[in-house]
This record gives C-alpha cells, structure tokens and sequence, in this order.
C-alpha cells in the first residue's frame, strides 16, 4: 500500500520541524557554559583558565565524531545516529551535575562533544542529501535560537534556584526528549534513506557507502574541509575578540560594546532566517562569494577605525554579512567534491570546523597578546580574503579552467 501525497507531506514536515528543533538543542549546551562558569569554577575551587581544559575535551570528542560520521551514517542510517547521540549528549549533560570531581567532568566533555558533533554532521548531510538551500539556512538558524536560549535557561536556573547544575538538568532532559522524538520516527526517516526511487533517479547523499580511505585521497575534499577550517575560525575569532577591542583598545564603553558584540548572535540569526527565505533563487554560490565580500568590507571597515559609530557598524554588519556562509558552503559540499563523496565529506568538514573554532581563535590570542589588539581587524581581513580566494578555488568551474589551461 503506497502512501498517499498528503502523508508524504505531513511526513516531510514532521522530519523537517524535529531536524530544526535538534538543532535548538544542539546550540543551547554551547550557551550554557558561558553563564554557568564563574558558578562552576567555584564549586569545584579550581582556576579562571581551567575552562580550557573542558573546552578541549569537547573539541577532540566532536572532531572524532563528526569526521566519523559519513561511515557512522552508512552503518546504522541516519535516524538511529541521532537518536543514540542525543541519548549519549543528555546523559553526559545530566553527568555534569552528579560528579563529585572536576577531572570527571572534562572526560564526561569529551562524551558531549562525541555527541554534539555526529548530531551536527548527521543533520546536515541528511539536510543536504533531501531539502534544498533555504532549509538548510533555516537549519542552522536553528543552532542561533538554541544558543541564544541556553543563557537564558541557566541564568533562571542561577537567580531562582541558585544551582548551575538545574540549568545543565533541564537541557539534558531537553536532549532525552529529542532522542525518544528520533526513535519514535525511525520509520520516517528509514522511509526517507530507504525508498526505493524510480529509474534513472539519483542516488542521495546519505546512500553512498564509498570508503573513508577513498575519500581522503581525493584533493577535493580536503580543499572543501579547509573552507570550514578558515570559516568557522574567523567566526569564533570575531565573536570571541570583537569586545576586547572596542572596549581595551578602542576605548568604547563596556555596556555599549557589550550590546553590540553581545547582539552579534541575535543577527546572525537573524541573518539566517533572511538567507533562507531568498537562497534558492539566490543560489550558494552567490550567497557565500556575496558574504564573504560584505564581511571583508565590514573587517577592513574595523582596521580602519574613522569613528566609534563605524567600528560599532563593522561588527554589526560582519555579522550579518556571514550568517549566510556557512550553511551555503555545505548546501553546496557535493558540487564541489561529488556526491558519491559528499557524505564522508560533510564529515571531515564539521571535524575541520571544529579544529578551527579551536585554533585560529587561539592564533589570534597569541598575536594580540605580543603585538597588540589591533591585530585582531588585520587578521580578519587576511582570513575573509583568504576563505574567499579558496572559495573561488574549490568550485568544479575553476579547477576545470586550471585544467584546460594546462592542457594548452
């Protein structure tokens, strides 16, 4: 018995509308954290930079997962994957409130970031591989919503119930409801990987099974991979670094830098939502090149630094100016790399994403702190450059332009 056309529908919608709230979910642990700390730390009587420590543990548990994924996928399909990773990240958030000792709570990190990142990398090959560019703006839209609410969760928890660990307690048992979603719709989203398609129809994403070692061997990838390395540090490097310049070296007041760093989030989002309403007729392509050039400007507007008001402008507009990039560029991950590859791909890409979310924020640090914070608008603008010119690189047009040039 086929289903009818109104099922399929209500069906899509089902899947669409829970891969967005996963995503809510997703983002509010990394919300939490801030707000949560100065509590943390205290309670276990340990030091301001200790922070680092869990950060890591987060990291190396994600980039395994994540660069893991495209395999994990192929295994077990996609629905399984995030139901057990969203059991596994509420378990471990749950964790954090029961351990008596600090140590266990960076190794129950590493379990967060397992995971966080196959939740990450599994929803967006799924994105990817069965809805067009739109949702997936809408769907990383969604990680916005979720980090903007974890703070607001944990400062309730702070100011009415003065613990922390409430926080921590409700966004786990948020992940388990999430989960059970997922094994109660395992039908559906074994129907959408399993369907069997008509003649000649292309395979999806999420159905290619091409080995892992096959996959990094191809320079493709890697250049693909790169991207969300240099993407996703920028990023970080401008939310996290943004403040201390206005505020140590630009001599802005801390409340005004506070409401426009603070707010980076909120158009960001913002952003988002926008991209999502006019990406298909806009395409990726021109949505990653369109903001990549925006934020270049907005970044040099920064180094140049005329006037507080522009500074306050450039943050705001580098902002808005990226929040389309980063779903665009994996929307288009199996035009640049193959779609047989793609799966394995999106992996390796969320894994380099978060290596550079780790790294280049930390290389920024270290040049800020020997030579001063105004190298923190140089080094934007070298970074947007950069991802711009590999952009441009990794299109199918341009190596094909490379090739042909050769031949002659």
């Amino acid at each position: 018995m086929t289903a009818t056309p109104n099922k399929k529908r209500y069906s899509k919608i089902g899947v669409i509308l829970l891969a967005y709230v996963a995503f809510i979910a997703l983002g509010m642990p990394d919300g939490l954290l801030g707000v949560a700390w100065p509590s943390i730390r205290t309670g276990f009587s340990i030091p301001l930079d200790s922070l680092g420590f869990l950060l890591a543990a987060a990291v190396t548990g994600y980039t395994t997962s994540s660069f893991l994924s495209g395999i994990l996928i192929s295994k077990m399909g996609v629905g399984r994957l995030l139901a057990l990773n969203c059991a596994l990240t509420g378990s471990a958030l749950v964790g954090y409130t029961l351990v008596p000792s600090w140590w266990m709570m960076v190794l129950l990190g590493v379990v967060v970031g397992l995971g966080a990142g196959a939740i990450d990398a599994g929803l967006n090959a799924y994105v990817a591989a069965h809805f067009g560019e739109g949702l997936m703006q809408w769907l990383h839209a969604s990680y916005g919503v979720g980090i903007t609410l974890g703070p607001i969760i944990m400062t309730l928890a702070l100011t009415t119930l003065n613990s922390w660990r409430a926080g921590y307690r409700v966004v786990g048992g948020f992940q388990f409801f999430i989960a059970g979603s997922f094994i109660l719709t395992l039908s559906l989203w074994k129907t959408r990987d399993d369907a069997p398609k008509e003649s000649g129809q292309e395979k999806r994403l999420t159905e290619y099974k091409t080995p892992m070692g096959e996959t990094m061997r191809q320079p493709k990838v890697w250049l693909s991979a790169l991207l969300f390395f240099l993407y996703v540090g920028t990023e970080i490097s401008l939310g996290t670094w943004a403040y201390s310049l206005l505020t140590e070296s630009r001599g802005i007041a801390a409340q005004t830098a506070g409401f426009w760093t603070g707010s980076f989030w909120a158009t960001f989002t913002i952003g988002r939502v926008l991209a999502g309403l006019f990406a298909k007729r806009v395409g990726s392509k021109a949505l990653v090149q369109g903001g990549v050039a925006l934020a270049f400007l907005g970044a040099a507007l920064l180094w140049w630094n005329p006037s507080q008001t522009v500074n306050l402008a450039a943050v705001a507009i580098m902002g808005f100016a990226i929040a389309p990039v980063f779903p665009a560029m994996m929307s288009g991950t199996s035009q640049r790399v193959g779609a047989n590859y793609a799966a394995n791909t999106i992996g390796m890409q969320m894994a380099a994403s978060g290596l550079g979310g780790a790294v280049i924020p930390g290389l920024v640090g270290v040049l800020a702190r020997h030579v001063s914070l105004e190298i923190i608008p140089i080094c934007l603008v070298i970074l947007f450059a950069g991802l711009f010119v590999v952009f441009r690189f990794s299109q199918p047009q341009a190596k094909r332009l490379i090739t042909s040039g050769q031949e002659e």
